[in-house]
């Protein structure tokens, strides 16, 4: 027997969607914050030292923290091509947005504070807001169209065809998607600073973050009602689409029904969205009366939640057409080969562990609060 079949396609396929879903995940709850605090910046930082503050505490780790994303977008070429194809292409211009604000944030880090004129860090600051709101909307926007369907069908060549606009991107649901996306991210960068700074800046983190935290909640449980009542899902016609070759052909499709029909085949997964919203209300409080490790914990649960109510509410489904459903991508018919998935399962199962060790090692060295007094003393090296 061939050592890559000891484990099956269809069991390959599942791992790598419960991968994708943990790298999604991992990226969230750590360059989570990072945006979050870039958001937060003008508003919690009145003085240059106390904005400072706020840069130092993600400082040190946001560059570790967008491995995450880069091994999202890996997955995604290397696991599932077609949905890296579709995607990369039909949100090019998003996708370039999304990449002009999070340049702004390497710039921002490393020139800031080169130079003291206030006109020239002002700048600046707004820019650092920039690439943590944007990102943060636009994440959220993306993952509403997802939900919604996507404008895109296969020719007979299956070439890619999209047949949206970056406007059309901007619709109701979507927008509201991204304000959770940004009011959730909000109040994780807010819990991190309570965790992390002290004085005002801590303070303000906490009233904004409270605040956030709500919205946040009421915004995913709005997006809940629509999603039962005002949109339209999509289901597999006859067989599952498990055993086939990766071909969106071989897998029909159709739209029609709730999203929602998924809690009564899965009845378990109910579970997912009533960590979303416990994770979050959680976090609110735990700003308000002033807790840290644990409204930070309350944060990520949060954020599992989520994310994950999203891909087990869709699953099987990835990437839903909306203009021509039987072009659907599915876990069952957008993967890599058998082979190609298990060479990187393994390559995962050894190297995730060893990023994993790097990143617990480094915040445990970087642990504790990041002080105005630290940074005034430290003026040369600090950012």
């Amino acid at each position: 027997m061939i050592l890559h079949d000891l484990i099956s396609l269809d069991v390959l396929r599942v791992i790598w969607w419960l991968l994708l879903g943990v790298l999604l995940t991992g990226f969230a709850l750590t360059d989570g914050f990072d945006l979050g605090v870039g958001t937060l910046l003008p508003f919690v930082g009145k003085t240059d030292l106390e904005r400072r503050v706020a840069i130092n505490t993600i400082g040190p780790v946001w560059e570790g923290n967008q491995v995450w994303f880069i091994l999202g977008g890996g997955a995604i070429f290397a696991a599932w091509p077609p949905l890296y194809a579709v995607s990369f292409s039909g949100f090019y211009l998003a996708m370039f947005v999304v990449l002009a604000a999070l340049i702004l944030r390497p710039v921002g880090f490393k020139y800031r504070s080169k130079r003291d004129g206030v006109t020239w860090r002002a700048t600046w600051d707004w820019a650092l807001f920039v690439g943590g709101a944007v990102p943060a909307l636009i994440f959220g926007v993306a993952m509403g169209n997802v939900i919604e369907g996507v404008p895109f069908h296969f020719n007979d060549d299956l070439m890619s065809i999209y047949e949206g606009t970056f406007f059309g991107l901007l619709n109701p649901f979507a927008l509201l998607a991204g304000v959770v996306s940004l009011a959730m991210l909000t109040t994780h960068g807010a819990a991190w600073l309570a965790l992390k700074a002290d004085g005002p800046v801590a303070g303000r983190a906490r009233a904004i973050g409270s605040v956030t935290g709500l919205v946040a909640t009421a915004g995913y449980l709005l997006a809940g009602v629509w999603l039962a009542y005002g949109l339209t899902g999509y289901h597999l016609v006859g067989a599952a689409g498990a055993n086939l070759d990766s071909n969106p052909f071989l897998t029909e499709a159709a739209k029609g029904g709730s999203w929602l029909a998924a809690y009564d085949a899965r009845p378990w997964i109910a579970v997912a969205p009533v960590l979303g919203v416990i994770g979050m209300l959680m976090a609110s409080l735990g700003l308000r009366s002033r807790r840290e490790v644990s409204t930070l914990l309350w944060s990520k649960l949060g954020i599992i939640g989520v994310i994950s109510s999203v891909g087990l509410t869709m699953f099987p489904f990835i990437l839903p057409s909306s203009t021509d459903p039987k072009s659907s991508l599915t876990v069952w018919n957008a993967s890599s080969s058998q082979m190609t998935l298990f060479v990187m399962l393994v390559v995962t199962v050894i190297f995730v562990p060893i990023i994993l060790a790097y990143t617990s090692w480094v915040y445990a060295v970087l642990w504790g609060k990041v002080t105005e007094d630290d940074v005034a003393a430290n003026s040369h090296s600090s950012y």
